[in-house]
């Protein structure tokens, strides 16, 4: 039985260069801030799981050569996403990465659970596709179950970082293809996002 493969996609947490329409709306500090822990913390809760091996796919690549400059645990394999835009770079990982499942995740979803992750790898089993809707109509998450040869123009056209992301791409799955979408989780780009989020923080605590 082949592993299942978990990828984290990554951009290096330096101050100015991550999260760039987020830094906009809440500023550059704010925003760096909440990417690293974000990146910290999933790595950390999801990387140690012994259900699955999980990789982090980092740009710059020359970044993926030091693991010093990244708030991971030690287990956690790191490598470069490669040019391209996030499509090319998402079928670059699906096309190299050894025998398996591979679910891909972002590094800024900051409600993740295990149970997402868990519940991703199984609707693989009986699926060719899995995604995690994001509120914002983009995605969260997609895996792929590797039985399935995947399509070539997957991500052709596609609006990335728009509210038509998610239905662009499953416009091109062809109808013999099945998939399965998980529930909607936020993934903060922007402002309003991470706004929302705080939001929900703070009603979670007063209520607990």
């Amino acid at each position: 039985m082949h592993p299942q493969h978990l990828v984290l996609f990554a951009r290096q947490p330096l101050l100015g260069k991550t999260k760039g329409r987020l830094a906009a709306d809440i500023g550059a500090s704010a925003a760096h801030k909440f990417y690293r822990n974000t990146l910290h913390e999933t790595s950390w809760y999801l990387g140690r799981d012994c259900r699955w091996k999980t990789w982090l796919t980092a740009t710059p690549d020359n970044s993926a050569t030091n693991k010093c400059l990244w708030p991971i645990p030690p287990n956690i394999t790191l490598f470069g996403q490669g040019k391209g835009n996030i499509g090319t770079r998402m079928i670059r990982v699906f096309n190299t990465l050894p025998a398996g499942p591979i679910v891909i995740i972002g590094s800024d979803i900051p409600e993740i659970k295990k149970n997402d992750v868990q519940a991703a790898f199984k609707a693989l089993g009986h699926n060719n596709f899995v995604f995690g809707p994001a509120i914002d109509g983009g995605y969260w998450l997609i895996g792929i179950n590797r039985a399935t040869t995947l399509p070539m123009d997957l991500f052709k056209n596609v609006r990335w970082s728009s509210p038509n992301a998610l239905s662009d791409t499953l416009a091109n799955i062809p109808k013999r293809f099945r998939f399965q979408l998980l529930k909607k989780r936020l993934d903060i780009d922007d402002g309003e996002a991470w706004h929302y989020w705080q939001n929900n923080k703070r009603k979670a605590r007063n209520e607990g």
